[in-house]
């Protein structure tokens, strides 16, 4: 295992299993929300995301965790592991107040600097998630169908899917490659 691909809606836990998987196998982690956004909020232009989507899809080791689905293709052609988050959307919904309002007036780790959190995004990233819900799991139902058949795919609807495939894991690289 040296490329895995992390897909989810927002807020079904896709930052989060990243970095704790990348602490397990010492893989590099790549947030698409950094190469979405610059500091302050300021979003990049579509081609900016899409070169640097590519430039870390060109990359031996990642695991990178995201969306920016004009790319979703040629990241799957280059995984060896596909995780597909799949979690019902009133949990999403709350996790996604919950981290803003813990994490109020900060950045998050998963985010550039200067992108605090703040209420006042939450009524709009909520409108763009229930108006995404249906199509967007749509598009990573069909993502997951079309994975490659020497790319491991994986589907984690539950916090205990999670820590079963977590564990399961090893603790370097080269250990995360023979379990694969």
């Amino acid at each position: 295992m040296q490329r895995v691909m992390v897909i989810g809606q927002p807020g079904s836990g896709k930052s989060t299993l990243a970095r704790r998987l990348g602490e397990r196998t010492g893989l590099p982690v790549v947030h698409i929300d950094t190469i979405h956004w610059q500091p302050g909020w300021v979003e990049r232009s579509r081609e900016e995301k899409t070169r640097l989507c590519h430039e870390v899809e060109a990359g031996e080791r990642w695991i990178f965790e995201g969306g920016h689905s004009t790319t979703w293709h040629n990241r799957l052609a280059r995984a060896d592991m596909l995780i597909w988050i799949d979690r019902p959307a009133p949990l999403r919904f709350w996790r996604v107040l919950l981290r803003t309002v813990l994490n109020r007036g900060r950045t998050r780790p998963d985010l550039p600097d200067n992108c605090p959190e703040l209420l006042a995004n939450l009524p709009a990233f909520f409108r763009f998630m229930w108006r995404t819900r249906i199509s967007s799991r749509k598009a990573m139902k069909r993502l997951v169908a079309m994975a490659p058949s020497g790319c491991r795919v994986v589907c984690l609807r539950s916090n205990r899917d999670t820590e079963i495939f977590l564990t399961s894991m090893g603790t370097q690289p080269d250990q995360a490659a023979s379990r694969s």
